[in-house]
């Protein structure tokens, strides 16, 4: 995957303790809407539709984080996504978000843009691969 862009209002999270990089739920929705940096919940975003294979919400990101080397790194699982029934997309971008929050609802983290749409065709899969480090404050 590309590398990700993070909205401004992330590092503002971050320091009044928003999220809880080890226990909150992560999750990844799909969109083909450029988000925009300034965005900060996931109302902001306008998500593909639901079906074949795709969930409104997105997917679990399952996030676990650690201290190496005096840095913070957030490690995702890739997530593989399979249409069945049907087409999913097209999405230009994947979006990370914290679906634990209630206050503020839903807080966005991270985007990715794949560079232009993809349609994942009735039976194909597309891994959103996160490679070793998702997310690393330093």
């Amino acid at each position: 995957m590309a590398t990700g862009q993070k909205f401004t209002q992330f590092a503002v999270d971050l320091g009044l303790k928003v999220h809880n990089l080890d226990t909150d739920v992560l999750k990844i929705m799909l969109t083909n809407s450029a988000p925009s940096v300034s965005n900060t919940i996931k109302a902001n975003i306008t998500e593909i539709s639901a079906g074949n294979g795709y969930t409104a919400g997105g997917f679990d990101a399952t996030g676990v984080w650690s201290l190496v080397g005096g840095v913070g790194q957030l490690v995702c699982t890739d997530v593989v996504i399979t249409a069945s029934g049907g087409a999913i997309g097209p999405f230009q971008y994947a979006v990370l978000y914290n679906d634990t929050q209630t206050s503020p609802a839903k807080p966005l983290m991270v985007f990715w843009n794949n560079g232009s749409p993809i349609t994942v065709n009735d039976t194909e899969s597309v891994t959103l691969d996160f490679a070793s480090t998702t997310i690393t404050v330093s």
